[in-house]
């Protein structure tokens, strides 16, 4: 139990130096600072007492010595070693100056990778209606993730029902939904994983029509035209590399490619695709990468879809969640290393 004015101590993870290769447990810190829970006279900080925050392979291009993302949005601006580390989650707030918070109100956005955070302004938090939903939810399906493979898919790829859509990373934390969304209204779907337990899951849990386990596949071209004999229509990129450059080579004429992420170049900046830049302009391919903040127009509608999806039973919520802020670092670095299915999240506290 908290209260205002008393001092807590804080447990928060850093970066001990920039990470430009895969991330290692020697790469973090578990930090300890003492917090007075209270704000100065005149402020609009917010202080929240962290519950659940989202690990997401973004936050690796953050941590690098330099990425093209550092100056693309604010979201993906540079963390240095010693910073603390923010990231999407849901919180309760303990001590507000803002009169847009009071103490008790349960808040979603920008938190950090810790046990509390100094949020300036109350920026980038909005109060949070649970809506009869676990809190881990809105970290996920109704978090960002969600929304990315929501609009990602009705947005960037406007399919129409009987559209052949392909899914690599299928059982992360965007995938698993976009093939989920897109078979509901009504499309054929094929994913890519990377071991059988993740196969079947796509197949016998989640409704993919099929599945493979790209790390089986010596010849990712003939894979994707042995599952899409009459090519595929839409492509939703998770991974990039050798894996979009088999895409666009089965794609037909107008197909879309939506490129949500790139994670086998996060820890291999050689690792690049090179897709046939002939079969992009004479099928008329359009690639369009794309960021959740790109989506928020379509923000309500989303929420309708999913909240309605989840109560009716039609979607399954796929969570890998670990406990307590120590876990961070083993979290996030087993996001490079496949060990997470579905949304990766940690659980801070107990509300």
């Amino acid at each position: 139990m908290v209260s205002k004015g008393m001092e807590v101590i804080n447990r928060y993870v850093t970066i001990k130096a920039h990470i430009d290769g895969e991330p290692q447990d020697s790469d973090f810190e578990l930090k300890v600072a003492a917090l007075r829970l209270r704000v100065e006279l005149g402020s609009d900080d917010v202080i929240v007492k962290n519950l659940n925050v989202s690990i997401d392979p973004y936050q690796l291009n953050r941590m690098k010595s330099y990425s093209s993302s550092h100056k693309a949005i604010n979201f993906a601006v540079a963390i240095n070693p010693g910073m603390d580390i923010d990231a999407y989650g849901v919180g309760r707030v303990v001590v507000s100056g803002n009169q847009e918070f009071e103490e008790g109100d349960l808040v979603v956005g920008l938190i950090s990778w810790g046990e509390y955070s100094v949020v300036k302004g109350g920026n980038m938090l909005r109060k949070l209606d649970p809506m009869g939903f676990p809190l881990s939810y809105h970290v996920g399906i109704l978090g960002f993730s969600g929304l990315t493979a929501h609009g990602g898919l009705f947005q960037i790829c406007k399919p129409n029902k009987g559209k052949k859509v392909f899914v690599s990373a299928a059982s992360g934390s965007v995938g698993n939904l976009v093939g989920q969304y897109a078979k509901l209204f009504g499309c054929y779907v094929v994913g890519s994983a990377g071991s059988k337990q993740k196969v079947n899951l796509l197949k016998e849990k989640l409704g993919f029509d099929d599945a493979f386990n790209y790390k089986e596949e010596t010849d990712l071209k003939s894979t994707l035209k042995r599952y899409f004999p009459d090519g595929i229509d839409i492509y939703f990129d998770n991974v990039g590399s050798e894996m979009l450059e088999a895409a666009v080579a089965n794609m037909n004429p107008f197909g879309r490619v939506a490129v949500c992420g790139a994670i086998s170049q996060y820890t291999d900046n050689g690792k690049r695709a090179a897709p046939d830049m002939l079969d992009i302009v004479y099928k008329r391919i359009r690639i369009q990468g794309f960021l959740a903040a790109d989506l928020m127009n379509g923000h309500a509608d989303f929420i309708s879809m999913t909240r309605d999806y989840l109560n009716d039973g039609k979607i399954h919520v796929i969570e890998d969640i670990s406990q307590g802020v120590e876990s961070i670092p083993s979290a996030f670095i087993g996001l490079f290393r496949g060990d997470n299915v579905g949304k990766k999240i940690v659980k801070i506290a107990d509300d």
